[in-house]
């Protein structure tokens, strides 16, 4: 009876002992599994995070619109003739809001030649000096004809659709309905030179930013003559 309680005592030990390393193990593959899925969730949130750092970063590039350097000489050009080009446009607009009687469709669209073009006359000259050329800042352009390759005044507004000196004396002595009248007339040709001069450089620029603001150019003004036709038509 001794031997046998002894031996039973024993194997309950054995059993408790089998039992206890079974639990033990079973905690440690556990304690390993759980430690595996951190790391897995902490790489995979890493990797999720470095994505995301990457995608926000492209975007603020984009969103910041750095001018790329690659560019031909029909970019400089398109550059260096629709910044005067615009100048004019907003001097025009300017020169209609300082008078009275202008009918108020008129004036609301000549506020918006001016909020419209200025910005882009400063993405050009950004543009010009990201390219090594001196950016354009003279009114109207007339200080820039040597960087515009000696091209005259009027060989500019026989190209580009450009005002005469005559044609903007004649807008600044005109007053009321007649005034708004001559502004559109004017500025409907001044954008038809600006829509040929964009159709130019889409065709044979290189820098992508251009050719995105030139087809900017196109549609914009495209839209904005017919607008012009019937504000005309309406006077």
């Amino acid at each position: 009876m001794t031997l046998k309680g002894s031996t039973m005592k024993r194997t309950l030990v054995l059993s408790a002992l089998a039992v206890a390393s079974t639990l033990a193990l079973a905690a440690c593959g556990e304690a390993t599994e759980s430690g595996n899925t951190d790391a897995t969730t902490s790489a995979t949130s890493t990797a999720m995070t470095t994505a995301e750092t990457t995608e926000t970063t492209t975007a603020t590039t984009e969103a910041d619109g750095e001018i790329s350097a690659d560019h031909n000489g029909a970019d400089i050009m398109f550059a260096q003739m629709m910044i005067p080009h615009h100048q004019q446009a907003v001097e025009m607009s300017e020169m209609l809001l300082a008078k009275e009687g202008i009918p108020a469709q008129v004036v609301e669209f000549a506020q918006g030649v001016i909020d419209a073009q200025g910005p882009e006359i400063d993405r050009m000259n950004a543009m010009l000096e990201a390219w090594g050329q001196q950016p354009v800042t003279d009114s109207g352009g007339m200080g820039t004809m040597d960087e515009m390759g000696g091209m005259d005044h009027g060989e500019m507004g026989g190209m580009s659709g450009m005002m005469s000196q005559e044609d903007m004396t004649a807008l600044e002595e005109a007053q009321g309905t007649e005034a708004a009248r001559l502004y559109l007339e004017q500025m409907t040709a001044h954008h038809e030179g600006a829509v040929d001069m964009a159709r130019d450089e889409v065709a044979d620029g290189q820098n992508p930013h251009a050719i995105t603001l030139a087809e900017q150019i196109i549609n914009d003004q495209e839209a904005e003559i017919a607008q012009m036709q019937q504000m005309l038509t309406a006077l």
